[in-house]
């Protein structure tokens, strides 16, 4: 996806200084670190970039994003902290494709591309939040939501992303939205819309970054 695509989808301005900086895409091997494009609740008709790993406010230093990557809707209410990100710190993060890899029966573990079929890009729930580091710099970071898994996603792997609808992201970014509004919003994507192929093992690193890794694996057997 281009900064064209992510327009037309969404219905917001891309370019902006910090943006116009960085051009974070194309990039076809996402990694936690990277910097991403993505929409938040204050502020939903421009992208925005954050930083792939949630890094609290209140922190004290960078090395707890290793651990924010991903947040789990079925215990998310359990802190206060994130009571009150999901209540007032909302992003959706936009994606044409995520890779997973799925285990084989001689435990070899093969790299899967897996798609929404309806969607050429689709919308993933998020948090975010603002830091800043000790030399005062401000650092903005995000972390995906996921729940369990769909039927079609099981066979691969016992979480997913939370996928929103269309309609489902405007409920997601709506300030006027409280988290028992936006529950039944955090629920497996549907089995039948998704659609998974085997790409090369190139996406196993991440220095790796081409569409060469979007294509489909051949067998040389």
């Amino acid at each position: 996806m281009n900064e064209a695509d992510l327009e037309e989808r969404f219905d917001s301005d891309f370019y902006s200084e910090d943006l116009e900086r960085y051009n974070p895409i194309p990039n076809y091997n996402i990694a936690p670190t990277h910097f991403l494009p993505l929409l938040i609740d204050k502020h939903p008709g421009q992208f925005q970039i954050y930083r792939w790993g949630l890094i609290p406010f209140w922190s004290k230093d960078i090395k707890i994003a290793s651990k924010m990557i991903n947040t789990r809707v079925e215990t998310i209410l359990e802190k206060p902290y994130f009571k009150t990100a999901v209540q007032s710190r909302r992003c959706i993060v936009p994606l044409d494709g995520f890779y997973e890899w799925q285990k084989t029966e001689s435990g070899e573990k093969h790299p899967l591309r897996i798609q929404v079929k309806s969607e050429k890009i689709f919308a993933t729930a998020g948090i975010y939040d603002s830091w800043r580091s000790p030399d005062g710099s401000l650092l903005h970071s995000f972390s995906i939501l996921t729940c369990p898994s769909n039927e079609f996603m099981k066979p691969i792997h016992d979480r997913m992303p939370v996928i929103l609808s269309r309609q489902a992201e405007k409920w997601w970014l709506s300030p006027e939205n409280t988290w028992n509004d936006l529950l039944g919003l955090m629920v497996p994507y549907e089995s039948d819309d998704m659609k998974a192929y085997r790409v090369k093992e190139l996406v196993n690193q991440v220095k790796n970054n081409s569409a060469e890794l979007l294509e489909p694996y051949e067998s040389n057997n």
